[in-house]
């Protein structure tokens, strides 16, 4: 039977599970919240809902958008799409697309990716731009230092496009010679990682944030922790045993 400590490299979506995506969303969307006159018959579940809605098919409209951008057009579609009359100013969604940076990491995070760097390769598979990741490591993540740093800037579309993890996979084999079956897919989205993942025939390690965005799918994994550190304990006692 696998175990964790049969691979040799972690490749991590970043925004949902090493960095708290809904909290920083929901935090920078307030102000439209705040005018909305259904704002407060929207529970948090709906709000989320129409936001990644909204993402996804930007993103499949514009594949090669940075994300920071991205962001920045689908703010006036979310004013809209919850009832506001007067769309945001120019300014205003330009701050929501470079909030990126500001969004916290989750408590566990630093620490658990600090103990698995001694046992992996760590690499990010990210959704996001360049500049937005550069600020988040600098940011909530410490400045943690990652093996390798994969964006959608890179590759030119987002997962759950396989283009993003067949370049993920070129990658590793060619800077550091692992090959597909030493690499774990680290990550909270069904959606984005896991669903793509299992397609592709790599192992993946569900961080089962309970979170809303992009877990409305049928749950494939081959591991399930509800945090990272718990991973890492996992980790941990395996090198033990």
């Amino acid at each position: 039977m696998a175990k964790l400590t049969d691979y040799r490299l972690l490749s991590f979506d970043c925004y949902g599970t090493l960095i708290d995506w809904e909290t920083g969303i929901l935090t920078n969307l307030q102000p439209l919240l705040s005018r909305a006159p259904s704002s407060a018959s929207l529970p948090k579940s709906k709000i989320l809902e129409i936001y990644h809605t909204l993402e996804k098919t930007q993103q499949t409209k514009t594949p090669d958008m940075p994300y920071s951008q991205l962001l920045t057009t689908i703010y006036p579609q979310f004013a809209s799409k919850i009832g506001l009359k007067d769309p945001p100013t120019a300014q205003e969604s330009q701050t929501f697309g470079h909030s990126i940076g500001t969004w916290p990491a989750f408590p566990d995070t630093v620490d658990a990716l600090r103990r698995l760097s001694k046992h992996y390769k760590l690499v990010i598979l990210s959704n996001v731009d360049r500049q937005s990741f550069r600020a988040s490591n600098a940011g909530s993540l410490g400045g943690v230092q990652f093996d390798k740093i994969i964006t959608a800037q890179d590759v030119g579309s987002y997962k759950p496009d396989l283009r993003n993890f067949e370049y993920m996979l070129k990658s590793v084999k060619e800077e550091f010679g692992v090959e597909k079956g030493e690499v774990l897919q680290t990550a909270q989205s069904q959606f984005h990682d896991h669903h793509p993942a299992r397609e592709m025939g790599i192992k993946s390690v569900w961080i089962e944030r309970g979170g809303t965005m992009g877990n409305d799918e049928e749950e494939v994994y081959d591991w399930k922790f509800e945090t990272l550190g718990d991973m890492a304990d996992a980790v941990e006692r395996e090198f033990e045993g």
